[in-house]
């Protein structure tokens, strides 16, 4: 029989063994088998990377392998553009000299752009096996899957890309990105565009097919994108979180596309092609707004100052426009002079409805007045009001174009606000100019309120189109009281 204490020691060396194997199988580091080195993972940074033949040389020198998910950062550059790419094709960084804004700040994520292949396991990360060409081009294969890939930054700062396998595979894109909006209404968007640009707020859900010929993200007045050499059969799906994932309909062995990001210059866009000039959204009346852009630029060649080039524009606007105001501010004069009597038959007839319609309508026809002859002009102003609302609003023109004093950016808000309250006093003279055809003191207390109103929603919005709408409401109260003083 064994005594206490050597029951204790027994006890100590069974668990000592215990313990000991047990650290050894879960937690002591695996041995690799004859021949394996084991290698740490190396992350993706936009710093220089090792190479994928400085990793193979690591392993065997003599066999170049692909290390299974093992990120390697690649660069290219191309004059100033540069552009970063990791080995399973992911996109980190895009440089462009014409961006005003740095590429993360369009998504604000890590990786805005991958490409997966589909196979029998479904969406698969590709890792694949890398060589730089020169400083601008990139090639790389996966032996696992066969398939093939080439990216070249070209001198247009496009990135063209291929893909090529002897199996067809049917391709997955995901753009990624996080909502947000601006003060100054700018909303971070997914863009598509097939017979026309459709808009998709980011993390708002939709699916759908499409025949896509390009898409990506938009936002703060610059876009990335990715451009099919040919339009494809697509399903496309937004999700909640942030992501446009776009598959093709059928399996192909070839793909061919570039990936642009740039500044939303109008004119740059139609440079580059394939139609991308159409995410630039000038709305139903752009017919009228591409000619209201010209006439900005064109005024900006000769005197630098967009702030200038805005005013003098909307007083050439309402110039070309003051055929059809006159007539409408003839027929507010005239209303303005009938208006007494017109209190009068409304107040002395205010409990019979139909008489007094009918004094009111006599009333109109002695004094050669109607009240709708003054809508129809106002109505065909219109389209230019929007138009030149969208191209002011959409303009990349006036990012960090100075105006004067407090202003050093017309595409944001006023700072100190000062714009918006001077356009809120000018449209309350306009308001006491014209004639309220209303006899109800609770709706003439709410007219009083809308420019009080109208100032605060402006108030968010960028400084050059609420300075176009100051300088435009100016205009209209001088040449209203204009006409009213030829009509006395």
């Amino acid at each position: 029989m064994l005594n206490s204490d050597q029951k204790r020691a027994f006890i100590a060396v069974l668990l000592s063994g215990i313990v000991l194997f047990g650290w050894q199988y879960f937690f002591a580091p695996k041995q690799s088998s004859v021949g394996e080195k084991v290698l740490p993972k190396i992350e993706g940074t936009t710093s220089p990377a090792l190479s994928t033949t400085q990793v193979n040389s690591a392993i065997n020198p003599q066999t170049p392998v692909v290390i299974p998910n093992t990120v390697i950062s690649y660069n290219l550059k191309n004059a100033d553009y540069d552009f970063s790419i990791n080995n399973d094709l992911s996109v980190t960084d895009f440089k462009n000299p014409n961006s005003v804004f740095n590429f993360n700040s369009l998504t604000d994520t890590a990786t805005p752009f991958k490409i997966q292949v589909i196979t029998d396991y479904g969406p698969t990360d590709l890792f694949f096996q890398m060589e730089k060409i020169g400083s601008n081009k990139l090639s790389g294969k996966n032996d696992i899957y066969g398939v093939n890939f080439l990216a070249t930054i070209l001198e247009n700062g496009k990135v063209n890309f291929s893909l090529n396998s002897d199996k067809a595979y049917k391709l997955r894109f995901i753009f990624s990105a996080s909502a947000k909006k601006l003060d100054n209404g700018q909303v971070r968007q997914f863009l598509l565009y097939s017979k026309d640009v459709k808009h998709i707020e980011v993390s708002k859900e939709k699916e759908e097919d499409a025949i896509l010929k390009w898409f990506g993200t938009e936002f703060n007045y610059h876009m990335f994108a990715l451009v099919f050499k040919d339009k494809a059969a697509a399903k496309y799906k937004t999700s909640e979180q942030g992501q446009l994932i776009v598959e093709l309909v059928t399996p192909i062995k070839s793909f061919n596309g570039d990936l642009v990001f740039t500044k939303k210059n109008y004119d740059t866009l139609i440079g580059l092609g394939d139609n991308l000039h159409l995410a630039v959204d000038f709305g139903f009346f752009a017919v009228l707004a591409v000619p209201i852009l010209r006439g900005l630029q064109f005024i900006h060649k000769f005197i630098p100052n967009y702030g200038i080039a805005i005013i003098l524009l909307t007083i050439l606007i309402r110039l070309i426009t003051f055929p059809l105001q006159y007539k409408s501010f003839k027929s507010m004069k005239k209303m303005q002079q009938i208006q007494p009597e017109l209190n009068k038959i409304k107040e002395k007839y205010k409990d019979e409805p139909q008489k007094m319609q009918k004094e009111t309508m006599d009333l109109f026809k002695k004094a050669g007045a109607n009240p709708l002859s003054g809508c129809l002009p106002l109505l065909l102003q219109m389209p230019f009001f929007f138009a030149i609302y969208r191209v002011l609003y959409s303009a990349v023109e006036l990012v960090n174009a100075p105006f004067y004093g407090w202003i050093h950016d017309l595409s944001i808000h006023d700072p100190y606000y000062v714009l918006p309250i001077l356009m809120g006093i000018s449209m309350l003279a306009q308001q006491k100019l014209t004639p309220q055809t209303s006899v109800d003191p609770t709706q003439q207390k709410i007219m009083m309120f809308m420019p009080l109103i109208f100032a605060f929603i402006m108030k968010s919005l960028p400084a050059g189109l609420v300075l176009y709408i100051l300088v435009s409401t100016v205009v209209g109260i001088a040449q209203q009281a204009l006409v009213y003083k030829m009509a006395d």
